[in-house]
């Protein structure tokens, strides 16, 4: 183990501050608005994972999605704090499903039903595009996928629009782009 020594911090003043483009607006680049997975690991959960852990560990991590994957981490689908709500669960065991057999995999929402930007075309549009585009799909999340490489490239989130536009919403009560936008539109 390396030693380390506690130094004084009486005579500091100032802080190192991100870079940050200060003229962001809905005519921004969209590019600016994505979490890049080249850039930011994926927050990602097993498919076998219980219901309740998973809602447990996306509490505990402040996350609304996860992307689901199966043991050799292969993309198979999304699940939102919404899929996993204790109605949603409340339902399976209406089924006489046992609470504790209730997985991820019973609450997620499959690839097959979710549609996402190609990356190219996010680099050449405003995120007032996307933003438009969305509203109307009611999207709190979307991916973007690298349709060359057959990847996914990143996700576009409601939450992290509004921080970075500094809009004045609570991001924590909106369900969906709609939302956004209309707080974009004001």
């Amino acid at each position: 183990m390396i030693h380390l020594e506690f130094n004084e911090v009486s005579a500091v003043e100032d802080f190192f501050w991100p870079e940050e483009v200060t003229d962001i607006s809905i005519e921004s680049p969209a590019v600016l608005f994505f979490t890049d997975f080249e850039k930011t690991k994926p927050l990602v959960i097993d498919v076998s994972t219980s219901a309740d852990l998973a809602r447990l560990l996306m509490l505990r991590e402040h996350v609304k999605l996860k992307l689901v994957v199966d043991s050799d981490d292969k993309f198979l689908g999304v699940v939102s704090l919404d899929d996993i709500s204790e109605q949603r669960i409340a339902a399976k065991l209406s089924k006489s499903i046992k609470r504790d057999s209730i997985t991820v995999a019973d609450l997620m929402v499959s690839k097959r039903g979710i549609k996402g930007f190609d990356f190219s075309e996010i680099e050449r549009v405003d995120i007032g595009s996307v933003v438009h585009h969305l509203k109307h799909n009611g999207q709190q999340h979307c991916l973007v996928v690298d349709k060359e490489m057959n990847r996914i490239r990143g996700i576009f989130s409601a939450s992290d629009i509004s921080r970075k536009l500094n809009l004045p919403i609570n991001v924590q009560d909106q369900s969906n782009f709609y939302k956004v936008f209309s707080a974009l539109a004001s």
